[in-house]
C-alpha cells in the first residue's frame, strides 16, 4: 500500500487560498497514481496520495525561510 506525501507552497495566493486547482491536484493524484502503476506495479485502489499546501512563511531552505532566502538572493 504506497502512501505518497507531496508539499506545495501556497505561493501567489491570497491567505487562506489555494494557488492549487482541484484540476491540478487531480492531475497530481492521477500522475503520481499511475507512476506507481507502472513502475512497481501498485495498484490503483491501493495507492494514497495526500497533497499538502504550506504557507510560505513556513518553507524553508538552506537554513532560511524561503522569503528571506530570495531576498537575499535579489540582493547579491
Amino acid at each position: 500500500m504506497p502512501f505518497v506525501s507531496i508539499s506545495i507552497t501556497r505561493e501567489g495566493s491570497a491567505p487562506g487560498r489555494s494557488a492549487t486547482t482541484s484540476e491540478e491536484k487531480a492531475a497530481l493524484i492521477k500522475g503520481v497514481s499511475q507512476l506507481l502503476l507502472d513502475v512497481l506495479n501498485k495498484p490503483l485502489d491501493s495507492t494514497f496520495v495526500v497533497i499538502n499546501e504550506v504557507e510560505l512563511e513556513n518553507w524553508g531552505w538552506g537554513g532560511l525561510p524561503v522569503p528571506e532566502l530570495r531576498k537575499q538572493r535579489q540582493a547579491k
